[in-house]
């Protein structure tokens, strides 16, 4: 029947007849609302979900229809999506702030030494006149950027070599045959390293040690005394790269004559107090530098002073801004990277370091949006079986990646449960 025959129709012939016309184009429905099955008025009375699934749930049709014939037809047997339970390794991460690069520079300074001097037994007695190593002229500086090994001169005061020494004790007096100490040991340390031998590497300066100094000595070109004395050496943690110059080629070396620094890059984080329990000595982390390169990380170091962030506030701040300085203190943060080369040509830039916060070995998880929030609390999956849809409570772990830690009587690895479409 054509629309202009169905217009000399009477009104509710003409209302039939369009119908009948239109059946084969679902936007032009308007089916009526029916009575709800009873098998979802006691599902939707065990369980709320999500709005997502329940939008899903809508958009099949399942709370209208014609009739009951043609709702029992097209009803779903299922939601409209679904995953399976599985087993899997949950890591939760928090990413942090971090700079690259070579770290705090520390400055050198010429240290004092005493000349024409002797020690006996550890005690310095004075033989002649004494004069520090300022009273000199400085011949020859490195470079910045340059880098200082063990034995290698770190500056040369009247075309004098004066090498770096690694340890942790500098030199601070005259040693000679019959001194013992932490110096000693390190000075013998340094010479072992370097190749010397007729000594025994302790605490004790003998006569072997004095020979292996005389030898050093030669190797310098300085006059062999077999006698040590604290301006003929600097010392430092290890091998040095130089941050700045600071003395000038032609004058007494007066103050600071560089500042140097480690020779390997490093991270530093200041590290929200929250996050104190992400790091230890050991910790592994991973770097992402500005051009999206993946580099691992290790905890080298975890300062134990906080530092509060300075306020933003001039004057006097209030408990609330104290309270919110507090918020924001920090525990510096110091990260090794053994690959160097991985770092690429970048001395010093800002990235990204995620640290692992906690790990869940070979647990049972689906994804987060899979959950179900129930009726009566907590919440559920919404389970496909032989049974028809069922809904299962379950305990909630650790969240991650997208997905979430379940488990509960009945949750187990293959599961098959709905998510929305």
């Amino acid at each position: 029947m054509s629309a202009r025959d169905a217009s000399s129709l009477p009104a509710a012939e003409a209302s039939v007849a369009d119908s009948s016309e239109h059946t084969d184009t679902p936007e032009a429905q308007t089916p009526r609302r029916r009575p709800r099955r009873a098998l979802r008025t006691s599902l939707i009375a065990t369980a709320v979900l999500v709005v997502a699934a329940a939008g899903a749930v809508a958009a099949t049709g399942t709370l209208g229809g014609d009739s009951e014939d043609k709702a029992a037809s097209t009803a779903p047997t299922g939601p409209p999506k679904t995953t399976k339970v599985q087993r899997a390794t949950l890591t939760r991460t928090e990413t942090v702030d971090g700079n690259l690069g070579y770290g705090s520079a520390t400055a050198l300074q010429a240290a004092a030494a005493t000349a024409g001097t002797q020690q006996q037994n550890g005690n310095q007695t004075t033989s002649g006149t004494t004069a520090d190593s300022g009273q000199g002229v400085l011949t020859w500086l490195p470079a910045e950027g340059d880098k200082i090994f063990r034995g290698e001169p770190a500056y040369r005061l009247n075309e004098q070599k004066v090498p770096l020494l690694y340890g942790s004790t500098p030199l601070y007096r005259i040693l000679s045959v019959g001194a013992d100490g932490k110096d000693v040991k390190m000075l013998e340390q340094n010479l072992a390293k370097l190749g010397y031998t007729g000594f025994t590497v302790d605490d004790e300066y003998t006569s072997g040690t004095a020979e292996a100094v005389k030898d050093w000595q030669e190797d310098l070109g300085r006059e062999q005394t077999g006698t040590v004395a604290p301006g003929d050496a600097v010392v430092a943690a290890g091998a040095r790269r130089v941050a700045d110059v600071k003395g000038t080629l032609g004058s007494a070396p007066a103050g600071d004559i560089l500042t140097w620094t480690g020779t390997e890059r490093i991270v530093t984080v200041d590290l929200d107090v929250q996050y104190e329990d992400l790091v230890d000595d050991g910790t592994a982390a991973a770097l992402r530098l500005p051009d999206g390169t993946q580099v691992t990380a290790t905890v080298a170091e975890v300062g134990t002073a906080a530092t509060a962030a300075p306020s933003s506030q001039e004057g006097g701040g209030s408990s609330g801004s104290s309270g919110n300085s507090a918020a924001e203190a920090t525990l510096p943060v110091t990260l090794t990277i053994s690959d160097q080369k991985k770092l690429g040509r970048y001395n010093a830039a800002p990235v990204d370091v995620t640290l692992t916060a906690e790990t869940h070995k070979n647990v049972l998880t689906v994804p987060i949006n899979a959950l179900v929030a129930l009726q009566e609390g907590g919440y559920g999956l919404e389970t496909v079986g032989s049974h028809g849809i069922e809904y299962v409570p379950v305990k909630l772990g650790m969240f991650a990646g997208g997905r979430v830690e379940v488990s509960g009587p009945g949750v187990r690895d293959g599961l098959i449960v709905g998510v929305p479409k």
